[in-house]
């Protein structure tokens, strides 16, 4: 039997088709898009199931809609499971009504019934039941229940009944054409609508259906269709529907506060400090040191094994000063990390995020983006490469492409240890604060490449962003810890493969030189001379001629954890007590150098993951050579700035409060300069309409 799972964006469609398969799916894309398609077999059955993209309706304004109309048509399933919100009912049953409209059995279920008594609902199941015409099992994704009902009743001969939502007259209308094809009722329904796409089954109808219907309406049937739709949802939810105000306002009272005029923004950056100071800050200075001081008995501990069982001085030189020291020092940072990816996960399933998204749509739409591009940053806050694939779900092309290319900007769990490391040993009691600074550093350098990669790359761009707002919710702390495990796995499979490998290279171009003799002097090893012979291009940036942080940087292409490897094998070539301690190769660097090359390494060139991804994305290699210049020259130039203010601010020239000023009066400038050449394009001076040339074509 072949099972279609349909529903909205956020209903819980993911996780239940997790739970059907029991987590053994295939992942691949649907032919001719990037858009990802999961297909399996329901755990305990020969039944396969294919989870459709998230959608809204089958009307397709979106190429989710597009696929999921499409496969319905082509492939036939048996039956389709319609995964409804049960907190937002108006919203899912739209879809439903739609569906309702096809030759094909249908069991609708009806999820999150858990909290639905916390949100103060009650719905009456037999009587929704018969007011749809179709079978109703309730279920809660997330708490696994309901889940064997659901899985027993796909296997039963669940007839649903054909319910007439329309008026006396377009009801007639519906009985009045003829088609050959399947699912006859929805496709007279698209026909009345007008629908293109279905102009092949009736062309008389599709032409002439407004002058047919012309004596009794004065208006397009599609809107008249769409809002008896409506209306047939609220009968049937003030019929099965008992809603207590007093519980189920709790989300419009929150959102009072969190998305006020005046203080979401403030309170989005208070948020966001906070992560980091947990993760940097607090955790970051205790952990450091921990670590730190477990890897050193454990060093010499090795290294005495090593020695007493007759190893050679090269091979224990790999183990202790390449393996061992390269890994470790990416490793210590491990709880960081997980502090980090739990404070991210529990912002997202709270609900939070949306409204993160629907508070920069109005900015990021200056820009040539929209708030559905927060989706693939907050994605790329773990890791760039899903977050660049996250931005296939955005519809318009030069929007999804100009998204994957600024997605890198975004720190990920990689660059977190540069981060950590740098703002924990230079910064030390403002950790936490300079670690957040870098957070909105990106997002401010995301908001100014868009507006010149919109001005003269992407001239199509941003299109309407509808959004639902989810309810605000208690997080479910085993969603939230298997998240943050795999998360954390992920990087430790990093670490065991990427890490190790590149620890070892490096450790062999520090052991030899160019004539391969081992045991030379580190300014004379083959890497000293690739460092050497290309480090004034950073000179600028960094303050001095330091090969060891250049062949860092070239490290960081290979994955941005390896600059803290590779920098930590390098100090340990150096005999030295730390890596930033008197004698330390990397002893000179300021706070103001710290702050560049960190900058440098956010807003570089990603690693060649990311790179790989970004070429899926942008379909040209061409392309992506044209990303990675123009992102290592954004990157030069933020550093370069970065450390001319810093040694600036070192060197008592001028003040932190200086800059504070400067910055708030350079963001209101950008905002006037923005929104004023915006209008300026768009709008043709001799345009008696006063509209764009988009909406023109539109």
């Amino acid at each position: 039997m072949k099972i279609a799972l349909v529903g909205n964006q956020n209903s819980g469609k993911t996780t239940l088709f997790n739970l059907l398969t029991g987590m053994n799916a295939k992942v691949g894309n649907w032919p001719g898009v990037t858009i990802e398609k999961k297909e399996g077999t329901i755990k305990g059955t020969k039944n396969k199931i294919i989870d459709l993209p998230g959608i809204y309706s089958l009307s397709p304004y979106s190429k989710e809609e597009e696929i999921a109309r499409k496969y319905i048509f082509e492939e036939v399933p048996d039956v389709i499971i319609n995964i409804v919100d049960a907190t937002n009912i108006e919203r899912s049953l739209y879809l439903t009504t739609q569906l309702m409209e096809l030759d094909t059995n249908i069991i609708v279920a009806l999820n999150m019934v858990d909290i639905l008594d916390s949100r103060g609902i009650k719905i009456d199941i037999e009587k929704l039941q018969k007011e749809l015409g179709v079978k109703i099992v309730e279920i809660s994704a997330l708490k696994e229940i309901g889940i064997d009902k659901l899985i027993k009743e796909i296997d039963k001969d669940n007839k649903k009944i054909n319910k007439k939502i329309y008026d006396k007259n377009i009801e007639e209308l519906i009985d009045f054409i003829n088609v050959d094809s399947i699912h006859k009722r929805f496709v007279k329904v698209k026909l009345l609508e007008g629908d293109k796409r279905f102009k092949k089954y009736n062309k008389e109808i599709y032409e002439k259906r407004i002058l047919k219907c012309s004596e009794k309406y004065d208006t397009d049937l599609e809107e008249i269709i769409a809002t008896e739709r409506y209306e047939f949802i609220e009968k049937v939810v003030k019929n099965t529907f008992k809603i207590d105000k007093k519980k189920s306002d709790i989300s419009e009272k929150l959102d009072k506060i969190f998305l006020n005029k005046y203080l979401a923004f403030p309170i989005f950056a208070v948020i966001m400090f906070l992560v980091y100071f947990l993760s940097v800050g607090v955790v970051g200075r205790s952990s450091s040191e921990m670590v730190s001081s477990l890897v050193d008995v454990f060093s010499s501990f090795v290294s005495g094994f090593l020695k007493d069982i007759g190893t050679s001085e090269v091979l224990n030189s790999l183990i202790v000063d390449g393996i061992i020291a390269g890994v470790s020092s990416v490793l210590g940072f491990i709880f960081q990390l997980i502090i980090l990816f739990i404070c991210i996960s529990l912002l997202e399933v709270t609900g939070y995020m949306s409204r993160i998204a629907f508070l920069l749509d109005k900015i990021f739409r200056y820009v040539g983006l929209s708030g559905k591009s927060l989706i693939p940053f907050i994605v790329g806050s773990g890791c760039s490469v899903p977050g660049i694939m996250g931005s296939r779900i955005i519809e318009n092309d030069d929007e999804r492409e100009m998204t994957a290319i600024l997605t890198p900007f975004i720190p990920c769990s990689a660059k977190l240890p540069i981060i950590a490391m740098f703002s924990t040993y230079f910064f030390k009691d403002y950790s936490g604060i300079v670690a957040a600074s870098f957070y909105f550093l990106a997002i401010f350098i995301i908001i100014i490449s868009a507006l010149i990669l919109s001005k003269f790359v992407f001239v199509d761009t941003s299109d309407l962003y509808i959004s639902e707002l989810p309810l605000y919710k208690m997080p479910s702390f085993k969603y939230v810890f298997k998240d943050v495990f795999d998360k954390v796995v992920a990087f430790i499979e990093r670490a065991g493969s990427i890490i190790l490998f590149c620890s070892i290279v490096v450790w062999f171009l520090l052991s030899f030189s160019p004539s391969l003799s081992y045991g030379v002097d580190v300014e004379n090893s083959i890497l000293a001379c690739i460092g050497k012979s290309i480090s004034w291009i950073f000179y600028p940036v960094l303050g001095e001629d330091n090969w060891a942080l250049t062949v860092s940087i070239i490290q960081g292409l290979v994955a941005k954890e390896q600059i803290i490897s590779s920098m930590s094998v390098i100090s340990g070539f150096t005999n030295s007590s730390g890596m930033f301690s008197s004698g330390s190769i990397f002893s000179s660097i300021t706070p103001a150098a710290a702050y560049a090359f960190v900058a440098f390494n956010l807003f570089s060139a990603p690693c060649f993951g990311a790179l790989g991804a970004l070429r899926r994305e942008l379909g040209s290699t061409k392309k992506v050579l044209k990303v990675v210049l123009f992102q290592t020259i954004i990157a030069w130039i933020i550093a370069f700035i970065c450390y001319q203010v810093g040694i600036r601010i070192e060197k008592s020239i001028i003040s932190v409060a200086d800059i504070v000023i400067c910055i708030i009066i350079f963001s209101i400038l950008c905002f006037i300069g923005i929104k004023y050449f915006k209008n300026k394009d768009n709008k043709c001076n001799s345009c008696p309409f006063g509209k764009t040339c988009k909406q023109l074509k539109k």
